[in-house]
């Protein structure tokens, strides 16, 4: 079995003590944002329930164990969307409130994790609601999510919550430092929003190289040398990823016009403060951020318009 990161052991141990004395509740939410690992502690969660020992740490010898790392077990049921960025249907949910109706196959807990939780349609997470509020004997409810707020508050009131933060600094640079020989930049990890496992891609791929160039031609573009159209096509081709390394280019432009020059601000923060006012930055980020969610809500829009219009209002009379 994979070992935790070290960011999940506290929640792991608090798990494995609700575990082994039976308090671990019928209905439970964790929230972790998107580069945390907590696939790794939910597949552990789900081994230690599902095994016929019923302890807090999986034999990994018994029956319901060998079912579970074949991915068979007939009480363990994970509710994802039928496809990459649909929702979880009511029909979905509708077997899951079947299933926690029934008796356990294996005479053991009924595990149902719903991953994410907040993929479920208002009607699926209504058609929850009812199970929830009468839970089955010995039938265990994992919602796992990114945040709550996109969740139905009837949904998250009756849940017990825990939540994963990011590590703090010294626990992440040690653990980069155990990953990896090659040489992280003080500004990795806050580019990448303090998740472990984005930083160590960003590191491993190479895209410091990318984030740079990136830099390099909105700089271009406020000294009104860049090709805009050249910029918004590279941003339009990963667009949350770039977008996102954008907005933290700003935010940190922000902080430098208030003498804020934290160590790990981004490498071109000081010059975009020279170059642009508070005011022009101010505006630019929170429409960067509106952007951004219009672009996460409807995948069929113009991506590569879009960036070009925010890009242009950075100076208004750019030549193209």
């Amino acid at each position: 079995m994979s070992q935790l990161y070290p960011w999940l052991a506290p929640l792991w141990h608090q798990w494995q003590a609700d575990l082994e004395h039976d308090r671990f509740p019928n209905a439970a939410l964790l929230i972790a944002k998107a580069g945390l690992g907590v696939d790794l502690l939910v597949n552990k969660f789900s081994q230690a329930v599902m095994c016929s020992n019923y302890a807090a740490d999986p034999c990994g010898f018994c029956h319901s164990c060998q079912l579970m790392a074949a991915s068979h077990h007939p009480d363990y049921h994970r509710v994802v969307p039928e496809k990459e960025g649909k929702s979880i249907t009511v029909e979905q949910i509708r077997q899951c409130n079947r299933i926690a109706q029934e008796s356990s196959q294996l005479a053991g807990y009924r595990l149902i994790v719903i991953e994410p939780a907040e993929a479920m349609n208002e009607s699926a997470a209504n058609a929850l609601l009812k199970t929830l509020e009468t839970p089955s004997e010995k039938c265990l409810f994992l919602l796992v999510a990114s945040s709550a707020s996109q969740l139905l508050p009837t949904i998250t009131s009756r849940c017990q919550q825990w939540h994963v933060g990011e590590p703090d600094t010294q626990t992440l640079t040690q653990w980069l430092s155990e990953q990896t020989a090659l040489t992280v930049p003080p500004y990795a990890a806050h580019l990448n929003g303090n998740s472990p496992l984005k930083t160590l891609r960003f590191i491993e791929e190479k895209e410091q190289s990318r984030y740079q160039s990136m830099e390099q031609q909105l700089l271009a573009v406020t000294r009104k040398q860049g090709d805009v159209i050249k910029l918004a096509k590279e941003l339009a081709g990963d667009a949350e990823q770039s977008l996102n390394w954008l907005w933290y280019l700003l935010t940190d432009a922000q902080k430098c016009h208030f003498g804020l020059t934290l160590p790990n601000r981004v490498s071109g923060a000081d010059e975009l403060a020279n170059r642009v006012s508070y005011q022009l930055l101010y505006t630019q980020s929170e429409a960067l951020r509106e952007l951004i969610g219009q672009l996460t809500a409807h995948s069929g829009l113009n991506r590569e318009l879009l960036i070009l219009d925010w890009l242009i209002n950075f100076n208004e009379d750019v030549c193209l």
